[in-house]
């Protein structure tokens, strides 16, 4: 016992420093204990607030709720049961029809599943656009896969009409299935415009460019049949090997191409006139030329005027003295 004295005799100030650390330790405990006590009341109020709002909702009195903030009829202070606060109006309310019904929900659904297949069909449908992205028509993508199995999840599921009885499970699924293929799509789509033409060479990348320039002749009105026919032609030739076309795809690319070789020339032929102009008729050609007629029409080549000597041109001819 002579040690323990010796160091509690020599040692005795540290008597107040373990003190100050045994009340700071106290004093963080005290505070947890508060702060677990308040959490627990804040949890209790809003369940309270929620089993409150549910009742309201499906329009049972919240009198004979248990509440925190209920008070009863003898309270001097109020005689009102507490009603929670108001909330906003869904959207069903402001619109003016009710959203809950399952037809209602349906429409919805349906709304959202064809605005998907819209968005994918600018893909399917475009070739620009297909060429920008090719990662969009590539099934070995795993983003894209995983779309398309979205896709014909949500097809397979999808009722006939909006009047089609459902169950609440079968539209739960439905649902989800919709869910599903919006958000796959959309995680494909960002990945094919982040990746882009990543994925092929060097070589396949300038046939993709190659397609994309043709392409763009292929629907010019400014370009001659022939140039269009030619273009067309050496699109597919570029992209055989490189992306699997859809047959609607090529019908769609046809139909464009032949619109404007059927549309370009006759509305070069025959602008519309200007109200109020008046078209000055073609002119015969002079006696003696063996020029084309000018003509005042847009689509008449430039008239080329017509030589009415053999004299070459550029050459001298000096006139013969008289005798």
């Amino acid at each position: 016992m002579g040690p323990v004295f010796e160091f509690v005799g020599s040692y005795w100030w540290l008597v107040f420093p373990l003190m100050g650390v045994m009340a700071s330790v106290g004093g963080a405990w005290e505070r947890r204990a508060r702060r677990r006590h308040r959490r627990r009341l804040e949890v209790l109020h809003a369940k309270a607030e929620l089993k409150a709002a549910q009742a309201a909702a499906r329009g049972v009195g919240t009198a004979a709720l248990p509440g925190p903030q209920t008070r009863t009829a003898t309270s001097p202070v109020a005689t009102q049961p507490w009603s929670p606060p108001p909330w906003p109006a869904p959207p069903w309310q402001q619109q003016g029809t009710d959203s809950r019904t399952p037809q209602s929900q349906l429409e919805r659904l349906f709304a959202a599943h064809d605005a998907v297949i819209a968005r994918w069909l600018e893909y399917e449908l475009d070739i620009a656009k297909l060429i920008a992205y090719p990662a969009m028509s590539d099934g070995r993508q795993p983003l894209t896969a995983a779309f398309l199995r979205a896709k014909k999840m949500a097809d397979g599921l999808r009722p006939a009409t909006a009047k089609t009885k459902l169950t609440r499970d079968q539209l739960a699924e439905y649902r989800n299935a919709v869910t599903d293929f919006e958000v796959a799509f959309d995680v494909a789509e960002r990945d094919a415009r982040r990746i882009r033409d990543s994925g092929f060479t060097d070589t396949e990348r300038k046939r993709l460019d190659t397609a994309k320039q043709l392409l763009s002749v292929a629907i010019d009105q400014a370009a001659t049949p022939a140039e269009r026919q030619l273009a067309y032609r050496r699109v597919r030739e570029e992209l055989d090997g490189l992306i699997s076309l859809s047959d609607e795809a090529i019908v769609v690319l046809e139909n464009q191409v032949s619109l404007e070789l059927t549309t370009g020339p006759t509305a070069q032929a025959a602008p519309p006139s200007a109200p109020g102009k008046t078209t000055t008729a073609p002119q015969p050609a002079p006696a003696g030329s063996t020029g084309p007629t000018p003509s005042t029409s847009s689509a008449a080549p430039w008239p080329v005027p017509a030589r009415t000597t053999e004299t070459a041109p550029g050459r001298v001819v000096h006139p013969k003295p008289r005798p």
